[in-house]
């Protein structure tokens, strides 16, 4: 395993909600990391952005890893969810806020 991979699994690890996007929660580069910053917002939950837009050695192994080609990334409790389209669909079947009340043990 690389040290790029090390470095995802344990950012992974350290966040119940992580969002690899394009930009900084602060100053997001894309909608889709606007869009998908307001997602979490509503929930409020901390939940922390990692920009991979000048890092293409880590979007490449995050492509690799999740076998999703676009950005952002969201990974919550650990485990890889796709980004807001996936998110939206699941939300509309009421199974977003379970899944991180579960994260934040609050279920």
């Amino acid at each position: 395993m690389s040290a790029i991979e090390d470095e995802i699994k344990k950012e992974v690890a350290e966040n119940k909600i992580l969002i690899y996007g394009k930009g900084t929660k602060a100053a997001p580069q894309c909608g889709f990391t606007v869009e998908t910053i307001q997602f979490f917002n509503k929930y409020g939950y901390p939940f922390e952005v990692i920009n991979v837009l000048d890092n293409m050695p880590k979007r490449e192994a995050l492509n690799q890893m999740t076998n999703w080609p676009t950005l952002p990334k969201v990974f919550i409790n650990g485990d890889f969810y796709g980004d807001t389209d996936i998110l939206d669909e699941m939300e509309a079947k009421g199974e977003v806020e379970p899944l991180i009340k579960k994260a934040f043990g609050d279920a």
